[in-house]
């Protein structure tokens, strides 16, 4: 009992270092993620022989992340968010093993497996965002949310430069050069989990929001009464729809950007540059949202990401292939944009129902989003092979349309306690 006043009172003290571990695991997270996201789809061109199928080696690490993120959260609800992070990193762990497998023995099958499972580090990435609000005062949830998001910048802006050192390693271990950035995922992957399992303590999720092991939920609630639980809150709705949108943008125009650039002659240093701006505006003003959202309000940051979505959709879209500055500026907007949506879309969702309810809700948002994130990989691929780069940036502005109307014409609705 004295441990337990003691942890109880020391709360604000539990809140830093747990910020302070989730950032250092978001930034070697971010190395692995990264490195797989810049040399994924060209892996998967030069196995495949195909620039349409190209796109599904992506969206398999999309995929695999959506399928993964219930599971993951079950078990956050039932033993805690540190359980949860280390198994998502492990998974990511072994995906990038199996990647490196079927890269060398040129199978497609394989591979897809292999990226599939690497999106359980990506799966771990996003669920921490959560876990930085567990503790997290209500006029700082956006602030502390976004400053473990914009932490994945570090690494994530590093990874994607890794292709000619990854390069420069797959030569002297006999595997095909496009998987050597896959070499240095496992081993990041292998120390976030280990930075997790040792310093994430006491639990955040463990604490809950009024006291000791009250953030855990004792039921197992299915996927559809969560789904509902949602589509009852018009607030939770509107949160649910612009990290769901905003992602399936931004994946769709990301994931066929590389082999874009390739096409009309980019080399792989140019391609990793650019890749690496694009995170950089994914992640770097992350911080500049969270105090957005806290000092001006959620839906107004949602609308300011559908706006800079849309800026760089325009961009992108009518920028020759190979590299441009139209393209360079085009994906960094597309990642500010992108984290516009999430920083405010996360925070209405988790603001918009109970507390005990937080992991199943977060963990079904991660699932839409991943699952719509899927769907813009897979369909871009598609796109590009048949109609051209330009058509898929006009192809994803609709989408941008219906959510600016849903958060315009949103009704009121108030945040349950």
């Amino acid at each position: 009992m004295p441990a337990t006043l003691d942890v109880r009172t020391n709360r604000a003290a539990v809140q830093r270092r747990t910020l302070q571990t989730l950032f250092a695991s978001q930034v070697l997270g971010g190395v692995g993620v990264a490195s797989g996201i810049a040399a994924g789809g060209l892996l998967a061109e030069q196995v495949s022989g195909s620039t349409t199928l190209a796109g599904f080696a992506p969206t398999s690490s999309v995929l695999g992340a959506a399928l993964v993120a219930v599971p993951l959260t079950r078990l956050m609800a039932r033993r805690g968010r540190r359980p949860g992070l280390v198994a998502g990193y492990l998974l990511g762990a072994l995906g990038a093993a199996v990647t490196i497998v079927g890269a060398s023995v040129a199978s497609y099958p394989l591979l897809l497996l292999g990226l599939a499972a690497f999106g359980g580090a990506t799966a771990a990435g996003l669920q921490a965002r959560f876990a930085a609000t567990d503790l997290a005062e209500p006029t700082r949830r956006g602030r502390s949310l976004s400053i473990v998001v914009w932490a994945t910048t570090l690494g994530i802006v590093l990874g994607p430069n890794l292709m000619d050192p990854g390069a420069w390693v797959a030569d002297r271990m006999g595997m095909p050069r496009l998987a050597g950035p896959f070499v240095f995922a496992v081993a990041a992957f292998g120390l976030a989990l280990g930075l997790l399992h040792v310093r994430l303590r006491p639990d955040p999720l463990r604490l809950g929001p009024a006291g000791p092991d009250e953030g855990i939920a004792p039921e197992r609630p299915s996927l559809s009464s969560t789904l509902r639980l949602i589509r009852a809150i018009p607030t939770a709705v509107l949160g649910l729809s612009a990290v769901a949108v905003g992602h399936t943008v931004m994946v769709a125009v990301m994931v066929m950007t590389p082999v874009h650039m390739y096409h009309g002659g980019a080399t792989l240093r140019v391609i990793g540059l650019v890749i690496s701006g694009h995170v950089a505006g994914m992640y770097a003003l992350s911080p500049v949202m969270g105090w957005l959202v806290d000092r001006t309000g959620r839906v107004p940051v949602v609308v300011l990401g559908v706006g800079v979505l849309a800026v760089a959709l325009a961009l992108a879209g009518t920028a020759p292939s190979g590299h441009s500055t139209g393209l360079a500026v085009g994906l960094v907007l597309l990642g500010v944009g992108w984290s516009a949506c999430l920083v405010a879309g996360s925070t209405l969702l988790t603001e918009a129902v109970p507390a005990a309810d937080h992991p199943r809700v977060q963990g079904a948002s991660d699932l839409v989003m991943g699952l719509c994130g899927a769907v813009g990989g897979a369909v871009s691929g598609v796109v590009v092979g048949t109609l051209g780069f330009g058509w898929l940036a006009l192809g994803a502005a609709p989408l941008l349309v219906a959510l600016l109307a849903l958060g315009v014409l949103r009704p009121r609705a108030r945040v349950p306690a």
